[in-house]
């Protein structure tokens, strides 16, 4: 009787993981197009008639039956998708994820290309670009497609604010640092999705202003308390302070972090020799399970 039920409570248990995953139809497949070479050396797209690039870094040890977290990792204007992979002009690799991430479940993190080095996203070019990516992907390689998450530093962090917006549902969260909502637009935008941003007090190229609508849209879509705000640290003090907002819908959280410095998508507090925002974003992303 006890063999029984434990077997019954085993049976239950599986079913109930089984249910929690969306698996791509890359799941149980050897893949074809994407290897370890994949991280250095750019994968193909035609979109719009236009000729796309990515680089994708597979989670060490991959295997194809587990469905893994997609990330995307966008770059800045004037970046390219091979300065996030190998963490120059300004980046940490792959903004400092891979290590978190591959700490517990791993994750598939993919690198593209925008136009000109930028994500103008003209006529929504950039999200249908992103759309094939994420389909060639999990065509390919085992994603759980309910785990699919972009961040980013300025365009980027503009571009993963569209995505939330023209993607909704498809995405679960995105992390936007220092970004602005009109350089990348907002398609749809009525769609509850999780998020995360950040923006320095002290920035002169994107205002924190930019930010700030960004983030509200979500406290909106969400149902957040709309008339909280968030704690800005004192001038001068080179510190960040995190607020996390109250009355949202439980699996679509919005928290925003505002930090005493300028443009960039490394900062520091002061006296401390690393930034802080692989392990912010992270520990946002994580939650998602």
């Amino acid at each position: 009787m006890a063999s029984s039920l434990f077997s019954f409570l085993l049976v239950s248990l599986l079913s109930s993981v089984a249910l929690s995953l969306k698996p791509s139809t890359g799941c149980g497949k050897s893949p074809t197009l994407i290897t370890a070479a994949s991280t250095t050396t750019p994968l193909r797209l035609t979109v719009n008639n236009k000729n796309r690039e990515f680089l994708v870094r597979l989670p060490p040890n991959y295997d194809s039956s587990h469905p893994y977290r997609l990330i995307l990792t966008l770059h800045a204007l004037g970046g390219q998708a091979s300065q996030v992979v190998a963490g120059t002009n300004g980046y940490i690799p792959y903004y400092g994820l891979p290590p978190l991430a591959n700490d517990s479940t791993g994750a598939i993190f993919v690198v593209p290309n925008g136009v000109n080095n930028g994500w103008g996203n003209q006529g929504g070019e950039d999200v249908a670009f992103l759309r094939q990516v994420i389909s060639t992907v999990e065509s390919d390689l085992c994603v759980d497609q309910d785990l699919r998450f972009s961040t980013g530093f300025s365009y980027g962090g503009a571009m993963s604010y569209s995505l939330a917006c023209s993607l909704g549902k498809e995405i679960r969260a995105v992390a936007a640092l220092s970004g602005n909502p009109q350089i990348s637009g907002c398609a749809a935008g009525s769609e509850p999705v999780a998020y995360y941003g950040q923006h320095g007090t002290n920035d002169q190229v994107l205002p924190i202003s930019g930010g700030r609508q960004m983030r509200d849209r979500f406290v909106k879509n969400n149902g957040c308390a709309a008339t909280q705000e968030a704690a800005v640290p004192a001038g001068g003090s080179s510190s960040h302070v995190k607020t996390v907002w109250s009355g949202c819908q439980p699996d679509k959280p919005v928290v925003f972090v505002v930090f005493d410095g300028p443009h960039t998508p490394i900062p520091k507090d002061a006296g401390a020799a690393d930034t802080w925002t692989p392990a912010e974003t992270w520990e946002f992303f994580k939650q998602f399970k």
